[in-house]
């Protein structure tokens, strides 16, 4: 268990959260620095990690990668527009077997940190891990990425393979096995060393989700911080409002790292902003691995900190709440390969456009409620309504749900996210 003790004021929190992503962007350059820099510009390690990344052999039915939630093409996250229309969640490798949540994005996931809580005004402030509900902690190994790698592969609803030793038995029989015995050792095959060598499998997955590769700070705001590209007018006020009015800076930050590095545009907290349920989520009808059907609620961060000794007594104030995604690559998709797509958004992609996320915020506690709180999105935006929050406790109420900005406002907001897609500059 880590924790921060400060005596409650914003402004000692606000530095520790510094301190707390200077350590974690180390921790990513120490993983983008292993090994050998390859012909592509990779190391040995995180070509390893690409390599693992991109194998669909790695899954019960030799069908299912990570790349297939986490594409590059689509920012790194979900691909399939139309399970992005609908329920936002991805099958696995097993036919009929769903996840209960919508992909987050893969790039600039790295930098977050371990676990950890800050006591402010008596409450406890999570931030770090990986995973919506923050359960890949990086308390074992350092990075919250590295964990979350080793999840999927054996996630009955995902890869669904059998064991670490079967990701194991696979990698070593595949074409880049040399490369993952010369990363992880000699002896990294030997089925009495499964276990230190599934660690290196993830944190060689991980050295390459800290790749520049993935992580690309190549957007049209990058260039424009370089002095490069000028925003347009509308996305030059979107940006005003974003630290202003609409409040979005507040969590997703805007101020460069401790050492200059460009933003993140998150800072790994946990809120619950009063998402509704998405009525296509197929987890309702998964009743082998839901028993509680349509019934079941999402309690997030705090269903994980239910589940951890050391973190048990601050799991009701935490139930609802999920990790503050990067807003990097928001908009990302390869129109080139997909042509005009559909993204969703929110942990369990109730929302389909940016723009209907930015009217959520900006209208949440100012519309009625909806009579079903089964209610779609495209139906609550024609009823001038919004359902009922999935989890309606602790709910963050101080910076959005009546902000009082017009549609032009919005729109502006909107314009300023698109320019947040990497590659724009070379």
């Amino acid at each position: 268990m880590i924790s921060l003790i400060n005596g409650g004021k914003k402004e000692e929190w606000k530095m520790n959260k510094k301190k707390i992503m200077s350590i974690s962007l180390i921790v990513s350059a120490l993983l983008f620095a292993m090994g050998v820099v390859t012909a592509n510009g990779l190391t040995d390690r995180e070509q390893l990690g690409k390599s693992i990344f991109f194998d669909t052999n790695l899954s019960a039915n030799s069908n299912q990668s990570c790349a297939a939630c986490h594409a590059p093409e689509s920012g790194w996250t979900g691909p399939d527009p139309v399970i992005n229309s609908g329920g936002a969640v991805y099958e696995g490798s097993i036919s009929g077997r769903y996840g209960n949540r919508k992909p987050p994005s893969a790039a600039y996931a790295t930098p977050s940190p371990i676990l950890h809580y800050v006591i402010q005004k008596k409450e406890a402030l999570f931030s770090g891990g990986n995973f919506w509900d923050g359960r890949a902690t990086g308390e074992r190994l350092g990075s919250p990425s590295a964990e979350q790698a080793q999840g999927p592969p054996l996630n009955p609803l995902e890869q669904a393979l059998d064991s670490s030793a079967d990701v194991i038995s696979i990698i070593c029989s595949s074409a880049y096995s040399s490369t993952f015995t010369a990363v992880c050792g000699i002896d990294a095959c030997n089925p009495a060393n499964v276990s230190a060598s599934y660690d290196c499998v993830g944190l060689s997955v991980a050295a390459y989700e800290a790749s520049t590769e993935v992580n690309q700070f190549s957007s049209k705001y990058d260039a424009f911080l370089n002095g490069q590209a000028a925003l347009t007018k509308e996305e030059k006020e979107g940006l005003n409002l974003f630290k202003s009015k609409g409040k979005c800076a507040n969590c997703h930050l805007l101020a460069p790292g401790p050492n200059g590095e460009p933003p993140l545009f998150t800072d790994y907290t946990y809120d619950n902003l009063g998402v509704p349920r998405n009525p296509d989520n197929p987890f309702y009808d998964e009743p082998a691995f839901n028993p509680q059907g349509a019934k079941w609620i999402d309690p997030g961060l705090g269903g994980f900190l239910a589940s951890h000794t050391d973190y048990l007594q601050f799991a009701a104030a935490n139930n609802g709440k999920m990790k503050v995604p990067t807003l990097r690559n928001v908009d990302k998709w390869d129109t080139t390969l997909l042509g005009t797509q559909m993204k969703a958004y929110s942990h369990n992609g109730y929302f389909k456009t940016l723009k209907q996320i930015v009217h959520f915020y900006n209208t949440r506690d100012a519309k009625p409620p909806c009579l079903s709180a089964f209610t779609t999105v495209e139906d609550a935006i024609a009823q001038g309504c919004w359902p009922v929050p999935e989890v309606p406790v602790n709910m963050n109420t101080k910076e959005l749900g009546n902000l009082h900005l017009t549609d032009a406002q919005e729109d502006a907001i909107v314009a300023f996210l698109k320019t947040l897609s990497d590659g724009v500059m070379p």
